[in-house]
């Protein structure tokens, strides 16, 4: 930046042009981390750099405006200082206002919360900018408040939108609230729908997290919303976006003398509002003190040292715990039986399978009758020890269940996920005794509720992957696993086709098409999962291509955890059925779903999808690879 001398008038729009086009061929850091510190300087004391810095940027042409602009936002280390360099440029250019309030807040999503907090406090600390932010605010809401929007943008451009709506309201004042308070309590309420629809327990928390803010916003003074969930570094966050920490200066910027003097002028009085707040705390006479003491503090406790907590028997029988969860009202009894109840199961076999049905269906309508540590985790335990047991009779009613009347959700999912665990214990050899390969680690799948088994399962696929990956190398000898009979194959059918027959068919308070798409990622995620652990089994192949017509018809499915059990579906499908019987009996059905991976790479806004659907399109090369190896 160079000194007129003389004070003589010129024209910087030749210098603007310059920059505007350094800018715009990719050299935007170089320039700007010069310019920007030297007019940082410059403009914090002198309103006539101050208006030369504005007259730079509005002299910048449309066409090079958003790379100018962007480059200063990113680069000013604070709102104040973006507000002396830009000024009202925002007010003033179209260009500009459209890449501020539009482009960089609801098109894009690649910037850092720093930038978001420069670019909506630089439109807060102008009153002609606030009309903007007010505006900016609407939009985002509307975004954030879509269905549509919710369904088909990625996580990461909603939490980005969700910061800039709470940055965006740690802003606003009290007057400007009151005036759009019906605008923000109808936005919450359409918006936190959207969110708590959603499958992934991401969307739906930041669903919660921003009703939180704006019903603390619109209630100052009576109830908010409430939600429960987990709190960690990411939602902490998210919830310090809400208390601004105002800005140092506001434009017109202070000298720096004037603003010593107004920081000397304060202290004063700050410590002097101090000293009245201890002088004004309130003294306890001695009758409240002497009233206090007067207690039964000095009564001497029972000696209850050596008493020994009564232990309740639990039924040796099956029968006896069937009678006891259907009808005793002794609570200790109830509890230790659901306390023994798999354990029982597992060594009284032949007991079991003459009443596992009737005991499935107590423990699927099994409630919590007092406050068991672990509850679910031991209903669900020996629902699978049931089902082992005694697989198919108990896996024909489980399935039958699944579409019947009257279940909640919460049921059914707890059906897919005893089905899934019985399936995987099942598929696995037991290991008799100690032995050498007793420490050996097999895959785990975890299902209880608030788990994701997507990420199981993803694990458990790319660990299958990385299992038939040749690798010429000489090492440490592998454990060696366990061998026995694979108890999963002739039952495999039984788990499997019951599920996938009619899920086309809603029902009058289950719908897997329409407002139940959670339960219909749940069910598809353990048809991938039980295709996986049906490899070498008899019905492998008739799996398969049911389950490929399956994916099939739902592969236009708008709900992302859907998307991705359906492409973990093709997974399991192309790792677990033969190469013989997938280029026999299905080289039709992989073009065209080779084809529709393909277009799922490019363009599902969801980066789980297409990482999956690249695995996929890397599966289907590797059977072509072996195609080509086989002799003719």
């Amino acid at each position: 930046v160079c000194f007129i001398p003389g004070g003589l008038d010129c024209s910087i729009s030749f210098v603007s042009h310059v920059v505007g086009k350094v800018c715009v061929h990719g050299r935007q850091k170089e320039i700007l981390s010069v310019l920007v510190p030297r007019l940082t300087d410059l403009t914090k004391s002198d309103c006539i750099w101050q208006r030369i810095c504005w007259r730079l940027v509005e002299c910048v042409p449309d066409r090079w405006m958003e790379a100018v602009v962007l480059g200063f936002v990113q680069r000013a280390p604070g709102a104040d200082v973006l507000s002396r360099l830009l000024g009202n440029l925002v007010v003033k250019n179209k260009k500009a206002q459209f890449v501020v309030t539009q482009k960089m807040l609801l098109l894009q999503y690649c910037h850092t919360t720093a930038v978001l907090q420069n670019l909506l406090g630089y439109l807060s600390l102008d009153t002609l900018r606030r009309a903007l932010l007010i505006k900016v605010l609407q939009e985002l809401l509307e975004t954030w408040g879509s269905s549509s929007a919710v369904k088909h943008s990625p996580p990461e451009q909603q939490q980005y939108i969700s910061k800039a709506i709470l940055i965006c309201l740690s802003h606003l004042k009290g007057p400007e609230i009151e005036s759009c308070r019906q605008e923000l309590l109808t936005s919450m309420m359409e918006g936190v729908k959207c969110h708590l629809d959603s499958n992934l327990p991401q969307i739906r928390r930041l669903g919660m997290i921003v009703a939180e803010s704006i019903s603390s916003k619109i209630n100052t003074d009576g109830p908010v919303l409430k939600f429960q969930y987990e709190e960690d570094d990411e939602v902490r966050e998210l919830q310090s976006l809400l208390v601004q920490t105002p800005p140092f200066c506001v434009v017109p910027s202070l000298p720096d003398d004037d603003r010593n003097e107004k920081a000397d002028a304060a202290l004063p009085l700050l410590l002097e509002s101090n000293k009245k707040s201890h002088t004004a705390a309130p003294v306890m006479p001695d009758e409240e003190s002497d009233a206090e003491l007067d207690s039964d503090d000095d009564l001497i406790p029972y000696d209850m040292s050596e008493d020994k907590e009564l232990k309740i028997k639990a039924p040796v029988y099956i029968r006896d715990c069937i009678e006891v969860l259907t009808g005793s009202e002794d609570v200790d009894k109830w509890e230790a039986t659901v306390k023994a109840l798999e354990s029982l199961v597992r060594k009284n076999p032949a007991a079991t399978r003459e009443v596992s049905v009737e005991l499935a269906k107590i423990l699927l309508h099994l409630e919590e009758k007092t406050c068991i540590e672990g509850f679910v985790e031991l209903r669900q335990r020996a629902q699978v020890a049931v089902l082992t047991t005694d697989p198919i009779p108990v896996a024909k009613y489980l399935t039958s269940q699944f579409y019947s009347l009257n279940y909640s959700l919460r049921q059914r999912v707890d059906i897919l996920d005893v089905l899934v665990l019985a399936a995987q214990e099942l598929s696995y050899p037991k290991s008799l005794g100690k032995t050498k390969h007793s420490g050996a680690k097999k895959p785990c799948i975890q299902l209880l509720p608030g788990s994701d088994s997507s990420k199981d399962w993803r694990r458990i696929v790319d660990e299958r992957i990385k299992s038939k990956t040749r690798r010429f190398a000489t090492g440490q000898s592998q454990v060696e696993l366990a061998s026995g009979p694979n108890e999963f194959n002739s039952v495999a059918g039984h788990f499997f086709f019951p599920l996938i027959q009619h899920f086309d068919r809603p029902l009058t308070t289950f719908d897997l098409l329409g407002e139940d798409h959670f339960v219909l990622g749940r069910l598809v995620h353990t048809l991938a999962i039980l295709m996986y652990l049906a490899v070498s089994t008899v019905a492998v192949a008739a799996m398969g291509k049911a389950l490929l017509e399956f994916v099939w018809a739902l592969r236009f499915h708008t709900d992302s955890y859907v998307r991705q059990g359906l492409l973990s579906s093709i997974s399991s499908m192309l790792l677990s059925v033969p190469t013989e019987c997938l280029l026999e009996d299905m080289t039709e059905e992989l073009l065209e779903t080779q084809s529709w991976l393909e277009d799922v790479v490019e363009k599902d806004p969801d980066g789980d999808c297409r990482r999956l659907a690249l695995q996929n399109l890397l599966l289907m090369e590797n059977l072509k690879k072996k195609l080509r190896t086989v002799p003719s």
